[in-house]
């Protein structure tokens, strides 16, 4: 099991309680840190900058950006200089507290990110300075200069990979990858319906969908600019965009033509848009939901189980990831990163300088309008 010294820092002093202060455990970090050193020559990893919370809450006011101190390298250890890492809803929802698995307080943000390594223990074999790995799982901490952890956290990437798709491979992309792989068998001709279509799940979605012959109809929120969504998301290959107010309509599979109704419905909203999904599904669909955006429950009327049979399931991405399942999901990020190198995976980020970290963060949280995802280069 992987070692998280610098994630989590409290655990890393002998004689602190839950209550010592953060500048206090530092201090006391730091000199347990060099005193191994001087026991016994231990390798270090240079001082690393950090977005750092010791308490939960709103991230723009609970986070702040510090220097922490230098961390032993074990033998089974590898250092990574951090090289971008994104700033998901999740990573904001961990800070705040509401997410179902948070790492222990105080703590470094960030969950998934791409990195060189910079030095490694001696016991370490199959990986040298300068190559690029991301941690798969992914892991707590990604937020910082410097990361310490196990080999077994990290997994080796193609350095030929454009490093802001590097750091967002995981979360985001193979999510998509996995929803159409692990409900139904889809077949080429086959068509699946999704709302929340304009995030990046939604965009992965959209160009899997299409490399594997299946339609997409895809529906987005009504707001200013929904034109422009429509236009980028056809781009991408889906074949129909809807705002919700388009399908205020009696009969929506008048809408579709001759696309066949759709079998596999992706659900991450909840509320009225979980029912357009449902009101688009055939006879023996099934919906799958991965998130709730709009904070409102699924409704589901009693004709849709009766006589419709939908099933209504959910999918997690950590659960997968924390099954036994380390040569597949290894598989599937290198055949992801292989799209995104040749141009048949793209989605919207931007690329943010770390010193702007809460610039970015106020983008990511949604205070400065719709932005693209906000990815730290450090």
């Amino acid at each position: 099991m992987a070692t998280a010294r610098i994630v989590s820092l409290k655990t890393l002093v002998h004689g602190v309680s839950p209550w010592t202060p953060l500048s206090r455990v530092l201090r006391l970090r730091s000199r347990t840190v060099y005193s191994a050193v001087r026991d016994y020559s231990a390798a270090i990893s240079p001082p690393s900058k950090a977005v750092v919370y010791d308490q939960h809450g709103s991230p723009d006011v609970v986070t702040r950006v510090m220097e922490l101190p230098p961390v032993e390298i074990n033998d089974n250890d590898v250092c990574v200089r951090m090289l971008a890492a994104p700033i998901n809803p999740s990573d904001i929802n961990r800070i705040e507290g509401v997410y179902p698995v948070r790492p222990p307080m105080p703590a470094v943000g960030g969950y998934e990110g791409v990195g060189e390594v910079h030095a490694i223990g001696s016991a370490v074999k199959g990986l040298s300075p300068g190559d690029w790995v991301i941690p798969s799982p992914p892991s707590s901490g990604t937020w910082q200069t410097y990361v310490v952890k196990e080999q077994s956290v990290w997994q080796k990437v193609d350095k030929s990979t454009p490093m802001e798709y590097a750091a967002t491979v995981i979360v985001n992309p193979l999510t998509a990858l996995r929803m159409l792989e692990d409900f139904i068998a889809l077949k080429s001709g086959d068509t699946i319906v999704q709302n929340g279509a304009t995030s990046i799940v939604g965009q992965c979605v959209i160009q899997l969908a299409r490399l594997r012959g299946i339609h997409s109809i895809n529906i987005i929120r009504d707001r200013a600019g929904s034109d422009e969504a429509k236009a980028h998301l056809k781009q991408l290959g889906a074949d129909e965009v809807y705002t919700e107010s388009q399908l205020e309509v009696k009969n929506v599979r008048g809408l579709l033509g001759n696309t066949p109704e759709p079998i596999l419905g992706f659900n991450c909203v909840g509320g009225n848009a979980a029912s357009l999904i449902l009101k688009f599904l055939k006879q023996g669909g099934t919906m799958v939901t991965y998130g709730g955006m709009s904070k409102k429950p699924i409704t589901v009327s009693t004709s849709a189980f009766i006589f419709k049979e939908l099933t209504l399931t959910g999918f997690w991405l950590q659960r997968w990831m924390s099954s036994d399942k380390a040569e597949e999901r290894q598989s599937m990020i290198d055949y992801l990163l292989g799209l995104c190198r040749d141009g048949k995976l793209k989605y919207e980020l931007e690329v943010a300088p770390f010193d702007d970290f809460h610039t970015a963060l106020e983008k990511a949280m949604g205070k400065r309008g719709r932005q693209p995802k906000q990815v730290l280069k450090f």
